[in-house]
């Protein structure tokens, strides 16, 4: 992939998308498909800020079902299994284990959730109808106490009365499925750019006919021209659209901070969820050797640029989980690392954000008075695919084009073309005794050889860099063939060298020290680069 700004001749694109994360991705993907011409532009990296904040679940929403959202819960569980077929190596079945307890009340009890498991998986019936017949999810399954506690030891026993099984999905990597979808747009056509900042619109009379746009790798001033203009631009949607109206938006974005914890390992084989004393529904999600807990819900208020997990956020979840789960000594001391971002949510009607629904909306805002603009507010990372396919269809009837019909649901994404994911996985396993080989297959599909055609080059870019088996051969790739132009995007979002915390000192300089090779950093842009790297690495103080 090549940033086309660096060279655009001022073509008139059918479509300029705002946005990089995953929404904007699923839209680029589907509209090149269709035969669009296509812009993506992204102020940062690509999947860099909600898309990466993610708890790495691709899953129908079990608690909606609460809310009576059996059409967000059914939208999601369908396009659950579409992401398994379309990207077999980056999303997994993942064995689910919920603990049920007496005295919790009629509505959170042993019978209700054996009511709410029956409608998931009626809701979910199509579930065993994966192209690959291995990913197929069973259905829902009752257990004893005693079972649960063999399976989890870490769930509380007091008044424990036994749990459910039941099947979602884990997305091991969810920067890399965004990425997919970028490099499927790209394929198909689209021009992508990160680092390229969206400063304002160009109206002729109420119609936008571009962007003004900074490249803030190069500093120069750049005019993109397009026919229409899709705002995907998640938590800073209502932000982007008052540019275009030039004045605020009568519509803001609520904004949810969810941060993660990743720990020591606390469960087995199953993600365990429970709901604490406060009410909440969280998480334990077994991840790389670790376990991953999420997630927060608490409305944030304030420029979504400058948000950060903050100290005292850490330490109310850590309070909530020390409430809820295992011997209630987890510490500070124990967490590996941090991540959080910002969910947007378009719904105001409740006082608190946990309450509130995932839905989304897709508005034309012809009816704000500026034609030629498309917003696209809330959502869900699960459900992407399937908005993009109904922000094509506003895009049909605004542009008066035909179209074809949306494929993104038919075709593997790129690097994921596997029909069989066990017999990839034992090939990759039997053609070489290297380590890290099933990483990489996770990680990077079929383009496993490429990066393995990079390490053969160097030996010391076979190098395992950490228990993964990840090398230094992926650092290489990601800058030649990924458009990864930061040491933080090498580390949190193309490989997965920064995501369980800092990796020490030897090996940020080793990373630091390849890509400085390929991006021609002198000593002093790597020192920044490792500076500010190992401060995105750093627990909050």
């Amino acid at each position: 992939m090549k940033r086309f700004i660096e060279q655009y001749n001022g073509e008139v694109f059918d479509l300029a998308i705002i946005g990089g994360g995953i929404t904007g991705a699923a839209v680029a993907y589907d509209a090149a498909a269709r035969g669009y011409s296509v812009a993506l532009l992204e102020k940062g990296d690509f999947g860099g800020a909600t898309s990466s904040a993610t708890s790495k679940l691709i899953h129908g929403g079990l608690r909606y079902l609460a809310n009576a959202e059996f059409g967000l819960v059914r939208e999601s569980l369908r396009e659950r299994q579409t992401l398994e077929n379309i990207a077999p190596n980056l999303v997994h079945p993942l064995p689910s284990l919920i603990a049920t307890y007496s005295g919790q009340g009629l509505m959170n009890g042993r019978e209700a959730m054996r009511a709410g498991m029956i409608l998931y998986d009626i809701l979910s019936y199509d579930k065993g109808r994966t192209w690959d017949k291995g990913k197929a999810l069973p259905l829902h399954r009752a257990l004893s106490r005693k079972e649960v506690l063999r399976r989890e030891g870490s769930v509380r026993p007091d008044r424990l009365n036994g749990g459910f099984v039941y099947y979602d999905c884990l997305s091991a990597f969810p920067e890399r499925l965004t990425l997919a979808f970028i490099r499927s747009a790209v394929e198909r056509g689209a021009r992508t750019a990160n680092y390229a900042r969206v400063d304002d619109f160009i109206i002729d009379g109420k119609k936008v006919t571009g962007l003004s746009v900074t490249d803030l790798l190069t500093g120069a001033a750049v005019r993109i021209n397009a026919s229409l203009v899709v705002n995907c631009t998640g938590p800073w949607a209502d932000i982007v659209l008052s540019r275009a109206l030039k004045r605020e938006a009568e519509r803001h974005i609520r904004r949810s901070e969810g941060i993660h914890l990743i720990t020591k390992k606390m469960v087995n084989e199953h993600m365990v969820g429970l709901r604490t004393a406060r009410g909440r529904h969280i998480f334990f999600i077994p991840w790389r050797g670790h376990t991953l807990i999420g997630t927060t819900d608490r409305e944030y208020v304030g420029n979504p640029d400058e948000y950060r997990v903050s100290r005292e956020s850490v330490t109310e979840f850590l309070e909530e989980v020390n409430e809820s789960f295992g011997d209630g000594t987890l510490r500070h001391e124990d967490i590996q690392h941090v991540y959080g971002g910002l969910r947007p949510l378009v719904e105001d009607q409740t006082a608190g954000t946990y309450s509130q629904s995932r839905r989304y909306e897709i508005y034309d805002n012809a009816d704000d008075g500026v034609e030629g603009l498309i917003s696209v507010e809330g959502g869900k990372y699960t459900t992407s695919r399937n908005l993009a396919e109904k922000v094509m269809e506003l895009v049909r009837r605004k542009s008066g084009r035909r179209h074809g019909p949306c494929v993104t649901a038919k075709q593997r994404l790129a690097g994921c073309d596997i029909p069989d994911i066990r017999a990839f996985m034992a090939s990759l396993r039997a053609g070489t005794s290297m380590p890290g080989m099933e990483y990489l297959g996770t990680a990077y599909g079929t383009e496993y050889r490429a990066v393995l055609d990079i390490a053969r080059t160097d030996p010391k870019l076979s190098e395992p860099l950490n228990a993964d088996g990840e090398i230094l051969a992926e650092v290489v790739y990601a800058v030649r063939e990924e458009m990864a132009r930061t040491l933080a995007d090498i580390m949190l979002r193309r490989t997965g060298i920064g995501t369980l915390g800092h990796p020490g000192d030897d090996v940020l300089r080793k990373v630091a020290d390849v890509a400085a090779t390929e991006l021609g950093w002198d000593s002093a842009k790597k020192a920044d680069e490792t500076q500010k790297a190992s401060a995105l690495l750093a627990l909050p103080r």
